[in-house]
């Protein structure tokens, strides 16, 4: 992989000496007989039986709130470290479920668990590295997959993950929590309401110091996987939820984006102070920035930052031409004066403020809930939780769309385009911040549905 991704960026390199414009990038054709999974709905699932890959802080988790979805049947449970399996089982045990299928005890135990005729979806909670091979394996036995983030990282991966999941015609899924928080869930709902005007730039993050949270990955593999790779490594936090705003392979694209990194000062030194090796060969800078151009002129800016003290911040900032939304410091909305008079809003529910914030901002957004968040579902996921709720909401629609036959709300491309970030990054890093194409990954459909939307059973 390695040896194929340095070749790669070579011969990217000779071809931006050799043109003007974007470095280009590789839109492999379509294997033959294949056809796009856009809208894929398959055969709906009366009960889906889960089993569950890594068991480690998002898997175990994972487990308990599964105990709290309706129509689930936790059939199979794996991780490498055999105590890990038997943890979850203690789990079911003390929620009144009877014990799964349990693998474990070396790299490769995930296979018999995707040959496990009991199972229905693998939930994939591994390290990075192995995301991909364990999603390409279940697919290829007849399983549906959902893949914690980020779900790939080089392009190479991305298209393995959409070949695979057109040959098959199964459910491919990124895992991304953020799509559920609640400000994101309204936020969405008033563009959507056009509240916003037209949303023409956008932007996310991840900030979030690591620092004391490192030697919790077995084997330190998320600081080696920041030593040996450079660019965004984990773009989808803050990437995924205004792509959902912008309609990405829904009537536009991602075209072209361009990205900065500083130098690695503080990486070196997280490597070091744990007495792993090499601390000095440390790839991934301490902050990098990355802006997107879309097919329709839209912006969007991502930062990734898990090596400085900076405070917790996944940015969130919707820009329209009427208005904007903001989650962090502090969350707020914005309107023009004119815009609260025109009657596109409520404005009499603004008390002629053109700042929202606090318990008014509460009261907004309540008034423009996300058709997906009732009542009892909210109380729910406060409930069992899961980063506030956000992790049960991505759960309970998942195995809600699998058991009513219904389209997901994120599908491969989406997961292709949110996280081929990372090596797209990189190469223009390499470069010196050169522009780079973003390939559509659905192959000249992205028009094909208009706008993004959620499936409910009739």
């Amino acid at each position: 992989m390695k040896k194929i991704l340095s070749l790669f960026v070579a011969a990217l390199a000779l071809a931006a000496c050799s043109q003007k414009g974007p470095i280009k990038t590789e839109i492999p054709p379509r294997p033959a007989g294949q056809t796009d999974v856009l809208g894929l709905v398959t055969p709906a699932l009366e009960t889906v039986r889960v089993g569950f890959v890594g068991l480690g802080m998002r898997g175990g988790d994972a487990v308990v709130r599964y105990t709290y979805v309706p129509g689930v049947k936790i059939t199979a449970l794996c991780d490498v470290v055999p105590e890990r399996v038997e943890e979850s089982q203690k789990d079911l045990a003390g929620r009144g479920f009877p014990a799964a299928a349990g693998y474990s005890g070396d790299l490769e135990a995930y296979k018999k668990l995707c040959e496990d005729p009991n199972v229905d979806l693998v939930y994939i909670c591994t390290d990075w590295v192995h995301h991909v091979p364990v999603a390409l394996y279940a697919m290829e036995h007849g399983k549906h997959v959902a893949i914690e983030v980020p779900s790939a990282y080089s392009l190479e991966e991305c298209w393995a993950l959409v070949n695979m999941a057109e040959k098959t015609r199964l459910h491919c899924m990124i895992l991304e929590n953020c799509c559920y928080d609640f400000f994101e869930l309204s936020a969405l709902q008033m563009a959507q309401e056009g509240l916003f005007g037209e949303v023409v730039h956008a932007e996310g993050a991840y900030c979030h110091n690591l620092d004391p949270y490192w030697d919790a990955y077995w084997n330190n593999w998320r600081l080696d996987f920041n030593q040996k790779h450079r660019g965004d490594v984990y773009p989808t936090h803050g990437f995924g939820p205004v792509c959902q705003v912008l309609n990405i392979h829904r009537g536009d694209r991602l075209k072209t984006l361009v990205a900065l990194d500083t130098k690695a000062f503080n990486g070196p030194k997280h490597v070091a102070a744990r007495g792993l090796a090499n601390p000095e060969q440390f790839a991934n800078g301490d902050v990098s920035t990355t802006m997107i151009k879309t097919e329709n002129g839209k912006t969007i800016l991502i930062e990734h930052d898990v090596m400085t003290p900076r405070p917790y911040n996944r940015m969130y900032q919707l820009v329209g031409t009427d208005g904007y939304a903001g989650k962090y410091p502090v969350g707020q909305l914005c309107f023009r004066e004119e815009a609260m008079e025109g009657g596109s809003i409520d404005y009499q529910n603004l008390q002629g403020e053109k700042i929202i914030m606090g318990e008014e901002l509460q009261a907004f957004m309540e008034q423009h809930r996300s058709p997906i968040l009732t009542p009892e579902l909210e109380a729910l996921a406060k409930q069992v939780g899961g980063h506030g709720g956000m992790d049960f909401i991505m759960d309970y629609r998942l195995i809600y769309c699998l058991r009513n036959g219904l389209p997901l709300d994120m599908d491969v491309y989406d997961l292709a385009e949110w996280c081929c970030i990372g090596e797209l990054s990189a190469i223009s890093m390499e470069h010196d911040g050169a522009p780079v194409e973003v390939p559509d990954f659905t192959r000249g459909q992205w028009k094909k549905i208009n706008g993004f939307s959620y499936a409910f059973a009739k």
